[in-house]
């Protein structure tokens, strides 16, 4: 008879916020899956909990996932666990929960703290629709260009970021995003958690004002205002709109640029495709 494998959340920070079901179903498998061993470790032996411990992250999830689910179908249940919060959300196990189902094993979650949804419960922001859209791209025209696709999106959008990259991402957010509210969950369930609200370029101005920034980020940004006005007509379309008033083709391109907060060469990459 196959095992079954659990997906287990576990905190992001506090470590009283794992569940009871969590530690019962961590004392009783058979192997743990785990996106760090070393992190894993320190939670385990926290609670006082030994047990085989295999790696499964980014690099090796893909050879892996066959032999835990060669073991999965042997008969041994596997809790899969990332670094902190519920696996699968920006982390590896997509691919694992994927095969399991493929071969005919039960798969469990077992529920538990997430960044996402914690920082949406204390932002102040409308929680009857969100979208969570994990972490921003790395480059600046990457997320302008994912930043101006959701630009019109009527809900609550979600994203992680890294310290590193923060103050250039709100550089982003304030030229798509204009004066949009945005807030900042920074260390949530941590010692120095602190929220952050303002516009981007408020609260880059007082990120930048610090000695380093530290701490790992989920920013917040608020759906558009009833009196903010939005043009979600598509790049392209604005463009060629353009074009048919006469406007020559550059010249259209950089009117389109400046208006949606983009550099010439995306807008041009985005007409080009």
């Amino acid at each position: 008879m196959a095992g079954t494998l659990y997906i287990v959340a576990t905190p992001i920070g506090n470590l009283e916020d794992i569940t009871l079901r969590a530690l019962r179903v961590l004392k009783e498998a058979d192997l743990i899956a785990c996106e760090d061993t070393r992190q894993t470790h320190k939670l385990l032996a926290h609670f006082g909990i030994s047990k085989p411990m295999v790696s499964y992250h980014e690099h090796n999830e893909a050879a892996r996932t066959a032999e835990l689910v060669e073991k999965l179908q042997a008969g041994a249940n596997v809790a899969l666990v990332s670094d902190a919060g519920t696996p699968l959300l920006s982390d590896p196990g997509y691919r694992l929960v994927n095969a399991a189902i493929a071969s005919n094993v039960t798969v469990v979650p077992i529920p538990g703290p997430a960044a996402a949804i914690t920082a949406l419960a204390a932002a102040g922001l409308a929680t009857d629709a969100f979208r969570f859209c994990g972490f921003l791209p790395p480059k600046s025209s990457q997320r302008r260009r994912l930043l101006e696709e959701l630009r019109s999106e009527s809900c609550t959008l979600i994203f992680y970021e890294t310290p590193h990259r923060i103050l250039d991402a709100l550089e982003d957010v304030a030229a798509v995003m204009s004066n949009r509210k945005v807030v900042l969950a920074r260390e949530l369930t941590k010692l120095h958690e602190e929220f952050l609200r303002g516009t981007a370029s408020e609260l880059r101005a007082q990120l930048a004002e610090r000695p380093s920034v530290k701490g790992e980020f989920t920013v917040l940004i608020a759906k558009p205002d009833a009196s903010e006005e939005t043009d979600d007509t598509p790049v392209e379309e604005a463009v060629q709109a353009l074009e048919d008033q006469g406007v020559a083709r550059m010249d259209a391109i950089k009117q389109v640029a400046k208006a949606r907060g983009l550099s010439k060469s995306e807008v041009y990459r985005l007409v080009a495709k």
